[in-house]
């Protein structure tokens, strides 16, 4: 799968209100952007689908309990933090009115780089879970320290060079081939060859 197929249309608009359950859309515009962000909350961190973005807010089907006014922040690419608080509920979709308009512009300018061939970094989770790494005929036990659907950050004993092809295997995951990028201090980064599904990635993460 490739990064094209983690990709769906997310509707947005450069209205300053907060985006609602969809009943019309005439009066907006599609575009296709990077579909996953992050959500904080109650000191978590974990990822969320964007459906519909506006100046003023945003509207996400998120996996966890929120309730009417908790205060939340949400990352549609790294270090790209937006705080904000939960307008309204329905089902599994909730509305989150931003603390300050957002420049709609500047997000949709990001995102369409990637027909250029730019790769954003897609958002990621921190986790604490054993894998093991193989790299050629070597195998190493690493723990997990964050991961996205393009990539983790592990820890090892063992220094590990960048540019190593790699196999990195999460239990309830089917393997995942990649290539090392840093490694420093214990710790090491690797981008996977091909992105993980996002319902792959969400059982995986809820599960124990």
């Amino acid at each position: 799968m490739g990064l094209e197929q983690a990709l769906e249309e997310t509707t947005f608009s450069f209205s300053s209100e907060t985006p609602r359950p969809p009943e019309r859309r005439q009066a907006q515009r599609h575009m296709t952007i990077l579909r996953v962000g992050t959500l904080f909350t109650g000191g978590r961190r974990e990822l969320c689908l964007i459906r519909n973005i506006s100046a003023g807010g945003l509207m996400a089907h998120i996996y966890s309990n929120l309730a009417v006014g908790d205060a939340v922040a949400v990352e549609l690419k790294t270090n790209q933090r937006i705080g904000g608080r939960v307008t309204w509920i329905e089902g599994s979709n909730v509305g989150i009115s931003f603390d300050v308009p957002i420049d709609v512009e500047e997000i949709l300018a990001s995102h369409s780089g990637l027909e250029d061939g730019w790769r954003p970094r897609l958002p990621r989770v921190e986790v604490d879970r054993l894998a093991t790494l193989r790299i050629g005929a070597r195998v190493y036990g690493v723990s997990i320290r964050d991961i996205s659907q393009g990539g983790v950050k592990l820890e090892t004993d063992q220094p590990i060079d960048a540019g190593e092809d790699v196999v990195l295997t999460l239990e309830k995951l089917p393997s995942v081939h990649g290539v090392t990028r840093w490694y420093h201090a214990g710790l090491c980064g690797i981008s996977f060859n091909q992105v993980i599904p996002f319902r792959d990635l969400m059982g995986w993460l809820r599960t124990d």
